[in-house]
C-alpha cells in the first residue's frame, strides 16, 4: 500500500514539473503562432494523444486532417470514424468570454485518468492566459504601424499645403489649419497664376480622418490641374462636380463645400464661388458682406448651377473664408457659432493678417475652455492695405 501510494506521489510530482514545464514554454513567446503551437505539441506529445487543435485558429497537430478538423468544429460529429473520443476544454479571456476550445483526440479504447484530464484542463489555463498576451502583443504591433502610417500621412498632408504665403502688392494674407485627428478633411490652396492673379481655395470634405483625407488629396490634384489650365472658377466647379459624383458612392458621401476665389491685385477685384460652403465674410467700408453658397457642395448632385460674383476691394477690406468647424467649437452645450464668429472678426483691431488669425484663434481656445476640438478647423483671411504695401 506504501508503495502504491508512494508511486501515485511520484506521477504526480512528474505531472506537476510537466505542467510547470508546459507553462514556462507557453510563456515562452509573444508570437501567437508558436503559442498555438507550443500548446499542441505539448497535448500531444505529453499525453501521447493522436492529435488536437483549436476551434478558432488554424493550427493542428498530430493526426488531424482538415476535413475532420472543420465537421468537429462544425459539431456535425463528436466523435472520429475510427472509434477515437474527443474532448474539449473551454479556453476563456480575462472577463471569462470563451474565445475558444481546445479539442483533443483520444485514441480509441483508451481512457484518461483524473491526472491527465486536470493536466489538460490546467494546460488549457495557462494556454488562454498565453494566448491573450499575444493576441494583445499583436494588436499593440499593428497599433503601432497604423500610427506610423498615420503620422507619415500626416506629414504628407501637411507638405501638400502651401508652405509660405505670395507676396501680393497691396495685400496681407494668412491661412492656418487644424486637424481633428492626425489628418482631416479640410483643405486650402494658394496658386499664384502668371498673369499675376492668385487662386484660392477652402474646402471641407464631409467627414474627418483618413478617408476625407484621402478625398482631399485628389481634390488638390484636379483643382490645381483646371487652375494650371485657366479654367474659369465656374468651369472649376462644374467640372469637378460631374468628376467627383463619377467617383461613385462612397466619394459622393464625401462630397465637399467649397469656396474658390481669384484675386486681381492689378484691379483690386474678387471673384468668388461658393459650393454649398458656410458663407465667407467680406468686410468693406464698414459695412458685412455674406458670400453665401450659389450651388450644391461639390460631387453631392450630377449637376449643379453655380454662380460666381465679383466684389471690388477698396482699401482696409477685410474677407474671412473658414470651414465649419470653427463654427461648431462647444462650450458645454453652447456652440461659438456663425454671429459669435463675426463678431469676433469685426471686434479684431490688428491690421495684419497673421496676426488677426492668431487673436482669432486664441479667442476659440478661450471660449471652448480646452476641450478638444470635435473638427477640423481651417481659416483663410485677406487684407487689402492702406498704404499698398506688400505682405
Amino acid at each position: 500500500m506504501e508503495i502504491s501510494e508512494a508511486i501515485l506521489a511520484q506521477q504526480q510530482v512528474i505531472r506537476l514539473q510537466a505542467l510547470l514545464e508546459a507553462s514556462r514554454q507557453l510563456h515562452s513567446t509573444i508570437d501567437l503562432d508558436e503559442v498555438l503551437d507550443i500548446a499542441l505539441q505539448i497535448v500531444v506529445r505529453e499525453l501521447e494523444l493522436t492529435g488536437a487543435f483549436f476551434t478558432e485558429f488554424p493550427q493542428n497537430y498530430g493526426d488531424v486532417s482538415s476535413t475532420l478538423q472543420e465537421s468537429i468544429r462544425a459539431g456535425r460529429i463528436t466523435s472520429t470514424k475510427d472509434a477515437q473520443s474527443l474532448l474539449r476544454f473551454p479556453l476563456r479571456n480575462k472577463s471569462g468570454m470563451l474565445f475558444t476550445e481546445l479539442v483533443v483526440l483520444v485514441p480509441g479504447g483508451r481512457i484518461l485518468d483524473l491526472d491527465e484530464t486536470d493536466f489538460l484542463e490546467s494546460l488549457a489555463l495557462q494556454a488562454a492566459v498565453a494566448i491573450e498576451n499575444a493576441r494583445f502583443h499583436q494588436r499593440a504591433l499593428q497599433w503601432q504601424r497604423v500610427e506610423s502610417d498615420l503620422a507619415a500621412a500626416r506629414q504628407v498632408q501637411l507638405g501638400l499645403t502651401p508652405q509660405d504665403m505670395p507676396e501680393i502688392l497691396g495685400y496681407h494674407l494668412a491661412a492656418h489649419s487644424v486637424t481633428c485627428y492626425e489628418v482631416g478633411g479640410d483643405y486650402f490652396d494658394i496658386v499664384p497664376m502668371p498673369s499675376g492673379d492668385v487662386v484660392l481655395v477652402v474646402a471641407d470634405v464631409a467627414g474627418k480622418g483618413l478617408a476625407s483625407a484621402l478625398v482631399g488629396a485628389s481634390f488638390r490634384s484636379a483643382f490645381r490641374a483646371m487652375v494650371h489650365a485657366e479654367l474659369s472658377l465656374h468651369e472649376i466647379a462644374t467640372r469637378m462636380n460631374l468628376l467627383h459624383y463619377g467617383e461613385g458612392l462612397e466619394a459622393r458621401r464625401r462630397y465637399v463645400t467649397a469656396i474658390l476665389l481669384r484675386l486681381s491685385p492689378s484691379t483690386h477685384t474678387l471673384e468668388m464661388l461658393n459650393a454649398g460652403h458656410n458663407p465667407a465674410f467680406l468686410v468693406r467700408d464698414g459695412s458685412v458682406y455674406k458670400i453665401a453658397a450659389s450651388g450644391t457642395p461639390i460631387g453631392m448632385l450630377p449637376f449643379s448651377n453655380y454662380v460666381t460674383e465679383t466684389l471690388s476691394l477698396n482699401p482696409g477690406t477685410r474677407l474671412l473664408v473658414y470651414t465649419d468647424g470653427i463654427t461648431e467649437i462647444f462650450c458645454g452645450e453652447e456652440e461659438f457659432g456663425e454671429s459669435r464668429l463675426l463678431e469676433t472678426f469685426l471686434a479684431c483691431s490688428e491690421t495684419d493678417a497673421e496676426q488677426t488669425l492668431r487673436s482669432l484663434w486664441r479667442t476659440l481656445e478661450e471660449f471652448s475652455d480646452g476641450h478638444d476640438q470635435s473638427d477640423d478647423m481651417t481659416a483663410l483671411v485677406l487684407f487689402r492695405t492702406h498704404n499698398g504695401d506688400r505682405r
